[in-house]
């Protein structure tokens, strides 16, 4: 039975943590909800679902993805780096695997990003933003679209809101150190797996 491995995209596979943060810095000043003083604040966004995480904080969700249409059509993507170290290993893991994406950003972003950095041949789906604002319903239609069963599951993270959200729905966690937050506190939520370096993935069973 193959694996399906759900990785995460912002930290995961590429470093954008000055775009993102920019960006929704950028969104919140844009309706007059500037709730972020310091990057801590903007992290701690990401301690649960993003957008359950803005709501919570009194956000409007739908003000805030309207102000995100121009604002995003601004990013300069060639800010954003690659984890390279990561491509060796998602090479060897799609032989035997299905590879997909799941991330809190918008699809056709992650898609230009992905083009940028000749990845559209390794995952075989990406749900974004616009798909759903919960990574646990994203994971439960890609289990059911692959049918592969939760056992044979993987979300691969660097957050704590990425391992809550893979836990609840009962699947494994990969918690990834070279990501948005620490070690201590991916390791606080208790993942499957804690690795730090992509290398690590390859020995996760």
């Amino acid at each position: 039975m193959k694996k399906l491995l759900l990785f995460d995209f912002d930290g995961v596979v590429v470093d954008s943590l000055d775009v993102y943060e920019g960006t929704v810095t950028r969104c919140l000043n844009k309706i007059g909800q500037p709730i972020m003083k310091s990057r801590a604040d903007f992290l701690e966004l990401f301690e649960d679902n993003f957008y359950t995480s803005l709501v919570r904080k009194g956000v409007d969700l739908t003000d805030f993805m309207n102000a995100s249409t121009d604002i995003l059509a601004q990013v300069n993507y060639g800010e954003i780096k690659l984890f390279y170290d990561l491509i060796p290993v998602l090479a060897k893991l799609k032989v035997a695997n299905i590879l997909a994406i799941i991330s809190s950003s918008n699809s056709q972003d992650i898609n230009l990003i992905m083009t940028r950095f000749h990845l559209n041949g390794y995952f075989r789906d990406i749900l974004g933003s616009d798909v759903n604002f919960s990574k646990k319903e994203k994971i439960l239609h890609a289990v059911d679209k692959f049918g592969t069963g939760k056992e044979n599951t993987y979300y691969i993270g660097d957050t704590t809101g990425d391992i809550k959200e893979a836990k609840a729905v009962g699947i494994k966690t990969v918690a990834v150190s070279w990501g948005w937050h620490s070690r201590e506190k991916l390791a606080a939520v208790g993942p499957d797996h804690l690795i730090d370096t992509p290398k690590e993935l390859l020995k996760i069973r």
